[in-house]
């Protein structure tokens, strides 16, 4: 969620999955997600957090009312003195009728204590510290809060998760009806993924969510079903949509994305889906002159493929993740780095046949890398260190995760990166020291070492030089014994220990 804007008390962070899930309800809303799209905070454990120091004086210190905590979701409406009505939909906006919510005037304690419950300028202020679950249960205490809750500041970055059996109601006769979507119409959700849904349900869900036809800026489609016709509708009614994704999603073909494509998408995603090949790429890089962003994981994309995109592409896109592109191989680098040479991101995670020239090409051509993953390349040496090391000066993260290959002597020549911050080691079987790295832990960032054998318990033990360290994986390390584990907590009380 945001930060609070004006406190110091930081906010508590999502499940470690990035899915907050919401208890299933009658109205079939009830087990939508929220996700959050920064993968920082899929990676965070959620800790509770302390109460705020906003709250008058009044309410901090009755003796008689619970102190509210993060840890738990309902302890605002504690603090009020009312329950969440049951059987309320903690997602959208339509109650049951049945379940009256409290007015401010019926909440206990004296007249000055409820008027400061119903305070929109604390209010305000309060609900910055609280998850997106939280706040669906907060919503449900009284029309105060929910006004002050759904306003859309409250839930920018989030993504409502909505899956085909959430989308309809069954009536007593047993038709289906479409669910409202208006409680996340008033919330303002500009961005949502659809699960195993068909070409109907999504017409259903432009028909029906009222700021489908331009408020809409980024959709997702997962596991569905939806078809060539589908996606060209979707694309022709949503105006808005900047921002596409297509994941596992079988049923829709090369000649789909040559109807539907539209110029006005600046970022893609398309993984899992059978049926893009090299002609989706060239369909990609025709019909996207303004493409800044492209992730794709393909089993059938060749070299070829690489060499469609456009001057105009290699202006404009900075981004590119190639993920477990088994058939591109070192010409296919050759294509990629003189076709999109302004590039700052850049992942060839699992593309297996990629060696350490095709990295000499990548150092010497894309010399505005900031980010560079390399995950998953079990033919990469430390050979392709030392040209990283040579050329790639303004490399802020490097992904070495299962290059097994990679040696003490490769890290070495990585000790003289002065950008470099972040550094990613998982299961490189032949790293046992790395004591000329430490520095690039030593700003807080995570320190992933998990499945490293030849790791000893005094080369880990040199980690509390890293005072700022707040996240140590080692998973899977025979040097992590129960010692180390203590010598830790003694010596870096704020950092979690991942074991």
């Amino acid at each position: 969620m945001s930060n609070p804007r004006n406190g110091d008390t930081k906010p508590p962070c999502l499940p470690r999955n990035g899915l907050v899930k919401i208890p299933t309800q009658p109205n079939g809303l009830g087990s939508a997600s929220i996700t959050k799209g920064t993968p920082a905070v899929k990676n965070r454990l959620c800790q509770p957090s302390s109460m705020p120091a906003i709250l008058s004086p009044a309410l901090a210190h009755r003796s008689d009312l619970p102190i509210p905590s993060l840890a738990s979701p309902l302890s605002l409406a504690a603090l009020a003195g009312v329950s969440s009505p049951p059987g309320a939909s903690l997602v959208g906006l339509n109650t049951s009728e049945g379940s009256e919510q409290p007015s401010p005037e019926r909440l206990p304690g004296s007249p000055s204590e409820r008027q400061l419950a119903v305070d929109e300028k604390i209010l305000n202020r309060l609900f910055w510290y609280f998850s997106a679950c939280e706040k669906c249960v907060l919503a449900q205490v009284c029309k105060a809060w929910r006004r002050v809750l759904y306003q859309p500041k409250f839930w920018v970055g989030l993504t409502p998760v909505l899956h085909t059996k959430e989308l309809y109601n069954i009536l007593p006769g047993g038709e289906k009806e479409f669910v409202s979507l208006q409680g996340f119409a008033v919330r303002g959700f500009d961005s949502f993924c659809l699960v195993g849904v068909s070409d109907l349900d999504i017409c259903e869900f432009i028909d029906n969510y009222p700021l489908s036809k331009k408020g809409v800026k980024s959709m997702s489609l997962k596991r569905s079903t939806i078809t060539d016709a589908g996606l060209e509708v979707m694309l022709e009614q949503m105006q808005g949509v900047v921002r596409l994704e297509l994941s596992g999603c079988n049923d829709f073909t090369e000649a789909g994305l040559w109807s539907s494509l539209n110029a006005r998408i600046t970022a893609l995603s398309v993984s899992d889906c059978i049926n893009v090949a090299d002609d989706a790429i060239a369909a990609i890089s025709q019909l996207l002159p303004n493409l800044t962003e492209l992730n794709l994981q393909a089993y059938h994309v060749t070299d070829t493929a690489l060499a469609y995109f456009t001057a105009k592409q290699g202006y404009t896109t900075h981004t590119l993740r190639l993920n477990s592109c088994w058939e591109i191989t070192n010409h296919g680098v050759v294509n990629m780095v003189h076709s999109l040479p302004n590039l700052s991101v850049l992942s060839l995670s699992g593309c297996s046949k990629v060696t350490d020239d095709g990295v000499e090409l990548v150092a010497e051509n894309l010399r505005k890398l900031r980010s560079l993953d390399l995950s998953w390349c079990p033919r990469i040496t430390d050979m392709a260190l030392e040209y990283i090391a040579c050329d790639l000066h303004k490399l802020e993260e490097l992904v070495l995760d299962r290059c097994v290959r990679i040696t003490d002597t490769g890290l070495s020549y990585l000790s003289t990166m002065s950008s470099l911050r972040s550094l990613y080691l998982r299961w490189c079987c032949q790293v046992g020291g790395f004591l000329g790295v430490l520095e690039f832990w030593g700003d807080g960032t995570p320190c992933p070492l998990a499945g490293c054998p030849l790791l000893t318990t005094t080369g880990l033990s040199g980690l509390v030089q890293l005072q700022e360290l707040e996240e140590l994986e080692l998973t899977n390390c025979p040097g992590a014994t129960p010692e180390l584990f203590k010598y830790f907590s003694q010596h870096l009380p704020c950092c979690m220990v991942i074991e």
